[in-house]
């Protein structure tokens, strides 16, 4: 294999036309480019300079291998540079994992936004309701706190080992009717007063979020009759429209609202769940996950306002 570096002192020797202008450019003797010049030309099998008068010149051969060879620097170049990117953190994959709601709210801007800023980076995107349980940890997740342990913006977050987290929003959810709802003209309803009615389900994985809202029926005194099951926000707002039932959803789920339906507040008590953000250590001094957290914050001042964070 070719020394690249003998390649390199070579190169010199072509461009300044003699050994001693390429001993004075790279800071050698001359003794020491001429021993890489004869290791080059062992390794080769070529000769690749030869005498004319006091000095030397290339060979054909030398002529031909300095041309070829700018190609392979152009390359080391573009490699050291990619080396530099993926050390500061603007190049290679970044992991980021998130639920579905803050998928369909917040990760279109976000996605698009770093596209532009860090064509460079690969974005591995997981939902986490189908995460693999032996899946590599995310660099950053979007996630929902357990109820046992939800916190306000000034409450704790539950400590994952390998990750900093850090509080998003706290959200009231709401319930959605159809139009002909005798509920449909009122600003707010308690909870209770769902407890008669045709619940749609529309929580596939099962998780904080609807663990979150049987807690706080319970609270109320039922359990919740869910006649239909859905497996996302989005459906079981359709099936209210359709006219087939009630469905509780959390307000990021409501931001665009399908037509037929409205969204009413709910008291006594309104169920609620907390939203934060955290990031692996690994991640820590990552521009692009910096910016990830960055238009993250954006995101949720544009659909809870300026008080949420």
């Amino acid at each position: 294999m070719i020394d690249a570096h003998r390649l390199r002192i070579f190169r010199a020797v072509v461009a300044e036309g003699s050994i001693g202008g390429a001993a004075a450019a790279l800071g050698y003797t001359p003794s020491a480019v001429s021993q890489h010049i004869a290791g080059l030309q062992r390794e080769t099998g070529l000769a690749l300079v030869e005498r004319s008068g006091r000095g030397i010149v290339p060979t054909d051969a030398g002529t031909t291998l300095a041309a070829e060879s700018a190609t392979v620097f152009d390359g080391l170049s573009r490699l050291d540079g990619l080396v530099a990117d993926l050390r500061h953190g603007r190049a290679g994959t970044l992991r980021v994992a998130y639920f579905a709601s803050a998928g369909a709210a917040w990760m279109p801007e976000i996605i698009a936004a770093l596209g532009r800023e860090f064509p460079d980076v690969r974005l591995d995107l997981r939902l986490i309701e189908l995460a693999e349980s032996d899946a590599t940890p995310p660099d950053v997740e979007i996630y929902v706190e357990s109820p046992e342990t939800m916190g306000d913006r000034h409450g704790s977050l539950t400590p994952q080992p390998g990750f900093d987290a850090v509080p998003l929003v706290t959200e009231e959810y709401v319930v959605v009717v159809d139009e002909a709802s005798p509920f449909a003209a009122r600003s707010e309803v308690t909870l209770r007063e769902l407890a008669d009615g045709a619940w749609i389900d529309n929580d596939v994985a099962r998780g904080p979020c609807r663990e979150g809202l049987l807690r706080a029926c319970t609270a109320a005194g039922f359990t919740p009759d869910f006649r239909v099951e859905t497996h996302d926000y989005g459906t079981a707002m359709r099936f209210v429209a359709a006219g087939v039932g009630l469905t509780v959803v959390p307000a990021l789920a409501v931001v665009e609202l399908p037509a037929g339906v409205r969204a009413i507040a709910i008291a006594e008590p309104t169920p609620r769940r907390a939203i934060a953000v955290r990031r692996h250590h690994r991640a820590a001094h990552n521009p692009v996950a910096d910016r990830v957290v960055e238009l993250l914050y954006q995101q949720v001042r544009r659909t809870h306002g300026a008080a949420a964070l």
